[in-house]
């Protein structure tokens, strides 16, 4: 019987059944990326900048045929997943021109006594192999993200996919190589959580670039030893609507980031924060908004929300949603669900202790949470043990500043959602949203070494 089965989260139907990589399986991999480190070594930057760009292409040739897999897969709507490759394709850009551009720098070291009349050359250096773990919800561009950079630095890859994601994660490994990666450079696994951990304190493994939960982040960094860990975890974002703010801006950016990928991202708007000025105003143009998105079949071009990824998750999201209207919170659009599909729900007076805001909830729910003061605002953003990402609409450049200075994110997005992100920009959070940072030229440095040369 197999291991695994991937079921169209839409139709329910069963799309295939495998059996999860063995340890074994994991060891032959590491082998072969081990012999694959002296192959890299000698790939000069250009050339693996030539490959990126050529993986770039490659992306965009075969974009309806990747958008397809992901809908399947994993229930996203059509047009959501051609938007992921398209931003695929340019992280694979933004890797290709960073791999040229890896520098270091040179340091006197008669800056300080005694005089030593020599010179120190800083340059960064692969570190080794580095296993990439993605998640579901973005699983090409998440994957770019992680194999892109680490290439490009000159780093061999273990990959290891979500297994919902296997056959667009096997389509995204055949375009690499025919690229140009080498297969002794880059190797696919899907292990279950036992041979994961395997893996993850295997003495090959010199880096572990990880997009998931915390509880499973823990779990890795408890296994890791001493490797350099790179972890992208979740988010409880706030999206902020001043008393100034553009209020249909401020609408349009609450749906696109909080209902799109069905409310699955890290950094979807999961806490909305409304001035009690206008707080009545932003409420009445969300609910004509949410009422008008079409709800269903991912493979339809106008469909805004589609399914979650599984019968667990709904029933998570319901429970939450349930749960905050028994203690008070009051339902203003939504609160339904058809099999994998919960329809966009927007709550208000949910209690800030409920599950609902006070956990991460990956689903398309926006509750709503009147303030009066900054001061207060700042309470309630930082009170979430995340840290990832936040949004201000407002027209006040200093109060925007201040909030940049107060508020415990990564990044703060003034005028937009804290969906944003560039794939060139840093990309992390602080607390529990993560350790360190991707962004293509950041992710280098994060999958690189320093070494010094004094002559």
């Amino acid at each position: 019987m197999a291991d695994y089965q991937i079921i169209n989260p839409y139709t329910g139907n069963l799309i295939e059944a495998y059996h999860f990589a063995s340890e074994q399986d994991i060891d032959r991999a590491l082998t072969t990326l081990a012999a694959g480190r002296a192959l890299q070594h000698e790939v000069p930057a250009y050339e693996r900048s030539n490959i990126l760009m050529c993986l770039a292409q490659l992306l965009l040739e075969r974009k309806e045929d990747l958008a397809q897999l992901i809908t399947e897969e994993t229930g996203k709507t059509i047009s959501d997943s051609r938007v992921e490759i398209d931003r695929a394709y340019n992280t694979a850009l933004a890797c290709a021109m960073e791999a040229r551009a890896i520098n270091g720098e040179a340091l006197d070291s008669d800056s300080f006594p005694p005089q030593r009349e020599k010179i120190g050359i800083v340059l960064w250096k692969p570190l080794g192999t580095v296993l990439c773990i993605t998640p579901f919800n973005f699983p090409i561009n998440i994957a770019m993200h992680k194999i892109g950079p680490a290439f490009a630095a000159g780093n061999t890859i273990l990959f290891k996919p979500g297994p919902q994601n296997k056959r667009s994660a096997e389509f995204f490994v055949a375009l690499c190589y025919s690229a140009g990666m080498d297969e002794s450079v880059l190797q696919m696994v899907i292990p279950d959580i036992d041979a994961t951990g395997y893996a993850v304190a295997h003495s090959q493994v010199h880096a572990i670039n990880f997009t998931g939960g915390t509880a499973a982040a823990k779990a890795i960094a408890a296994r890791a030893g001493y490797k350099k860990l790179l972890f992208e975890l979740g988010g409880n974002d706030p999206l902020i609507v001043m008393q100034d703010a553009d209020l249909d801006r401020a609408v349009s950016a609450a749906i696109n980031q909080r209902f799109a990928t069905a409310g699955q991202r890290c950094t979807a708007a999961k806490r909305v924060f409304v001035h009690r000025q206008i707080y009545n105003a932003f409420r009445d143009k969300l609910i004509l908004a949410a009422e008008k998105l079409k709800v269903g079949d991912p493979t339809e071009e106008d469909t805004f929300v589609g399914p979650l990824i599984h019968a667990g998750a709904a029933g998570q999201v319901e429970a939450r949603i349930n749960s905050a209207i028994e203690n008070g919170a009051r339902v203003l659009v939504g609160n339904r669900r058809e099999g994998n599909i919960v329809w966009p729900t927007v709550l208000e007076n949910v209690p800030d202790d409920a599950e609902l805001v006070a956990e991460e909830t990956f689903g398309p729910v926006i509750p709503l949470r009147v303030f009066d003061t900054v001061d207060e605002l700042v309470s309630l953003v930082n009170v979430s043990s995340f840290g990832l990402q936040a949004g201000v609409f407002t027209r006040d450049l200093l109060l925007a500043k201040q909030l940049f200075n107060r508020l415990d994110v990564g990044l703060l997005a003034v005028n937009d959602g804290p969906g944003f992100r560039a794939e060139h920009f840093p990309f992390g959070g602080v607390k529990e949203s993560g350790i360190g940072r991707e962004g293509v030229r950041y992710a280098i440095r994060e999958m690189s070494i320093q070494k010094t040369l004094v002559l």
